[in-house]
């Protein structure tokens, strides 16, 4: 007789559930969610979260995108206008056609701000410390504007009448409208802050007794001598200093500088003087050591300079001047310039043969300035040009820090707002009795490899307008315009957002083992589930989640 063969069922049939298949315990690999820095934010001299805010513009939350900005740069509207920018240098985005115009955005979130009058909450508890700062330049606003955040009562000294420093002084309005440096020097003083305009700190004693009255002390003096050229005379009227000029001309002051005007030098400071003595109706020579293509000043200088009628002599120096009643004869030859291996560094070879002159009425020497750290030195050590700092900001005198042009040769304002912030970090460590930090390094941050182009089609790059040259010569307005609001709209959807999550779901979508699943701050991964396939990985658009290697289970 035959018997019938029990029937046997599938597991899944029995479990009614297939949770019982742990199949992670294939995998070799698991995915990681995790932010990681863009090289934006890296390359960002204040360390900004660039691509957290240009999301936050991205959903049309300007007043969030704002806050996100000032937590690490409390001129968004300045730094619009007149950042150099590195962050658009190190953007991945430019592998793929072009970089992101972040500077022209942030304008937009900052005219924003100043549009609407926002103004900075003032800080949670008021703490008993008190700092003094000398200097109210980017550097030493920066650093007020942090410490009072934190609730730590400030004193700041400048010895000129406004606060702003090379910002007010140095930058001229058809770059940076002073309304708006007002705008925003206004919210930091609006925190509550012990003015004190019009008052220099002589030198080391004077320094000593102002520490004697605080818990500390940061310097950001600047950088004020300027450099000589050897074999001029510098007593003779003909002879401008760069930033007298500068000075007077932002101030309306007229400038006695004759029509014809040579300005010696190829850097940032040197464009705005020729520049603005063409705004004064002068014919204007730029003379440089440097071929033009090796120019130190942006590139976008260079050419609005050309565009409004700059002559450039470039790879050439001055010998000699002399006088005469026609004017000045200027003796230069052409030569040949090679960088060193350090910022401000170089030699030059004159050209056999080459001497040629050029006429003009005045020369404004325009090669930089130096830190004036002879002041300081009986109380706080110095290296080279500029005061000496560890990766803290911290001098050799206890409780003395410094910041800005005084204690560093990287000269930008933005490099100065990011010092102070750093230093008013490590201010009030100090205050409150608590170590020092190990420094302000970003880390490795999300190569181009790790971004999923495929949701990126190619889209142009927008540029904010400028006015035309003729437009510009009539006088000192802005020469470059803000982007418009649907060029804005445009400009934040370029953006990749590296190593920021954007919540678009496709990991969770895309898993074929349902191992992602959704929390109230992200994703998570089942890693019971997960086989390591890392197809989560793969269509990610933004490189925030990667593999990690493990051992098998």
């Amino acid at each position: 007789m035959n018997q019938a063969l029990p029937t046997v069922s599938p597991t899944l049939w029995t479990t009614r559930s297939s949770r019982v298949r742990k199949t992670g315990t294939w995998r070799t690999a698991a995915p990681h969610y995790h932010a990681t820095p863009a090289p934006c934010l890296a390359a960002c001299p204040v360390n900004g979260r660039i691509a957290e805010w240009i999301g936050e513009m991205r959903n049309d939350n300007l007043r969030r995108a704002w806050d996100v900005l000032v937590d690490n740069n409390p001129f968004p509207a300045i730094a619009g206008r007149i950042c150099h920018h590195p962050c658009e240098s190190a953007c991945n985005r430019q592998f793929h056609d072009q970089a992101v115009s972040i500077c022209a955005l942030e304008r937009v979130a900052g005219d924003a701000a100043l549009a609407a009058g926002w103004r900075f909450a003032p800080p949670a508890e008021e703490r008993g410390e008190r700092v003094a700062i000398v200097g109210g330049g980017p550097a030493g606003l920066s650093a007020a504007y942090q410490l009072r955040r934190r609730g730590i009562q400030v004193s700041l000294f400048e010895s000129m009448p406004k606060l702003g420093g090379l910002m007010r002084y140095g930058i001229p309005d058809y770059r940076l409208d002073k309304a708006v440096l007002d705008g925003e020097i206004g919210r930091i003083v609006d925190l509550g802050i012990d003015l004190h305009l019009g008052h220099a700190v002589g030198g080391a004693e004077a320094l000593q007794a102002l520490r004697e009255r605080h818990d500390a002390v940061y310097l950001a003096t600047g950088a004020s001598l300027a450099k000589r050229l050897p074999g001029l005379d510098y007593g003779k009227a003909w002879l401008i200093d760069s930033a007298e000029f500068l000075a007077a001309a932002n101030s309306g002051a007229p400038v006695a500088c004759g029509e014809r005007v040579v300005v010696v030098g190829g850097g940032s400071a040197a464009m705005d003087v020729a520049r603005t003595a063409r705004r004064l109706g002068k014919q204007v020579t730029v003379l440089a050591l440097e071929p033009e293509a090796k120019l130190p000043a942006q590139r976008v200088e260079v050419d609005e300079a050309v565009e409004e009628g700059v002559r450039f002599v470039c790879g050439a120096m001055l010998r000699s001047t002399q006088a005469g009643p026609a004017g000045l004869a200027l003796e230069c030859v052409r030569v040949d310039f090679a960088p060193g291996a350090k910022r401000g560094e170089f030699s030059v070879t004159p050209v056999a043969g080459s001497a040629f002159t050029l006429e003009a009425d005045a020369v404004v020497p325009s090669i930089g300035q130096d830190a004036d750290v002879e002041r300081w030195r009986a109380l706080v050590g110095a290296h080279g040009r500029v005061l000496g700092t560890d990766r803290t900001w911290r001098t050799s005198a206890e409780g003395i820090f410094a910041g800005g042009d005084v204690a560093s040769m990287d000269r930008f304002v933005t490099q100065a707002v990011g010092m102070g912030k750093q230093a008013a970090i490590e201010i009030a460590r100090y205050v409150a009795g608590e170590p020092a930090g190990d420094g302000f390094e970003v880390g490795a941050t999300v190569p181009f490899g790790e971004i999923n182009t495929h949701y990126y089609p190619g889209a142009e790059r927008n540029e904010a307008a400028t006015a035309a040259p003729e437009q510009r010569l009539q006088g000192f307005g802005e020469v470059q315009r803000a982007l418009t609001a649907q060029q804005a709209h445009d400009e934040t959807q370029r953006c990749f957002s590296c190593g920021t999550c954007t919540h678009c779901d496709n990991c969770y979508y895309y898993c074929p083992d349902i191992a992602i699943e959704k929390t109230d701050v992200g994703y998570a991964v089942k890693y019971d589930y997960c086989k390591g396939c890392g197809l989560c990985v793969e269509e990610c658009p933004t490189g925030s989640v990667t593999m990690r290697a493990e051992a098998m289970l």
